[in-house]
């Protein structure tokens, strides 16, 4: 069996695979992470989580797969980039591996995400053949996984696939990693948001901004949208040259990323034509949970 747990800022949710098949679940939770609590307390509800799963299935798992927010620093064992500001600079794997009494694999979330439409969603459903995939979250933040014949690249310091955080323009000001002008700065949907109310003085939803024809601030920020879009994941195609790429996230639920988006990135890549498949997932909110199951050999 294979065992994942997503540990998201709010929520922690598991799951019990029979086996390497999205239609194989023998049992899923979910529970809220309450962070606010500190570290020792989110590590208890991860123990209180598997005893429920453990529950459901009668059997106890020999190890686990754990999607998380930031990423382990391969240099010192600690997590870092973590919104759940008390897991960083903590050694999570081996406190779980001590709580627990089975062995952990841990990884970003965004390469969760990505490992799970690469075994179980997008890729064997269409497409059987792509060998490199990038993931791409694009929500409240942008973050991103890059999996290489069914392998996640982490890389040297454990940032592999981060395009959020690469310098796309001045324009989107300081960001909260301490640098300035980072593509989650300009087009995450908060700064999306951000940018219609600094030019309106109004707060609207993201979805109504972007699908309002008539306004022209709205306009704008959609038009924003392609322009930096393009950009952004055109300098991507330049350096890894994907097979394929998967949106998720809400951002990547928008069709005309799929169209005025594809378009825009077309003019940003150093090759005549763009033939390489942007695409939606295939396991919406599932695919973080069913990566970290993922994790496990």
């Amino acid at each position: 069996m294979f065992w994942g747990i997503d540990l998201g800022g709010t929520k922690i949710e598991g799951v019990v695979l029979a086996g390497r098949n999205a239609d194989s679940v023998l049992a899923r939770h979910r529970i809220d992470t309450e962070g606010n609590k500190g570290y020792t307390h989110v590590l208890e509800r991860i123990r209180d989580l598997v005893d429920h799963l453990s529950g459901i299935t009668g059997c106890f798992p020999e190890a686990i797969g754990i999607g998380t927010p930031g990423t382990l620093d391969p240099a010192t064992g600690l997590l870092k980039n973590s919104n759940t500001l008390c897991l960083n600079g903590r050694p999570l794997d081996q406190d779980l591996e001590a709580l627990l009494g089975v062995k952990v694999s841990m990884a970003n979330d965004a390469n969760c995400f990505a490992l799970a439409e690469y075994h179980l969603g997008v890729v064997p459903r269409s497409f059987p053949e792509a060998k490199i995939v990038f993931g791409v979250i694009m929500g409240t933040g942008v973050g991103g996984g890059i999996v290489i014949h069914g392998q996640i690249l982490g890389g040297h310091h454990g940032i592999g696939g981060e395009w959020g955080h690469m310098f796309l323009d001045d324009s989107g000001g300081p960001c909260y990693c301490g640098r300035q002008g980072c593509v989650e700065t300009i087009i995450s949907g908060t700064a999306l948001q951000k940018y219609y109310t600094q030019l309106t003085g109004q707060v609207r939803k993201l979805q109504d901004i972007l699908s309002d024809p008539d306004d022209e601030t709205a306009v704008e920020v959609r038009q924003r949208l392609i322009f930096y879009f393009g950009k952004a994941l055109g300098q991507i195609i330049n350096v890894l040259d994907p097979d394929l790429i998967i949106l998720g996230g809400g951002l990547g639920q928008i069709d005309f990323l799929y169209t005025d988006g594809r378009e825009a990135v077309a003019r940003n890549i150093f090759n005549p034509v763009l033939t390489t498949p942007i695409v939606k997932p295939l396991l919406g909110d599932s695919a973080g949970v069913f990566g970290a199951a993922m994790l496990l050999p």
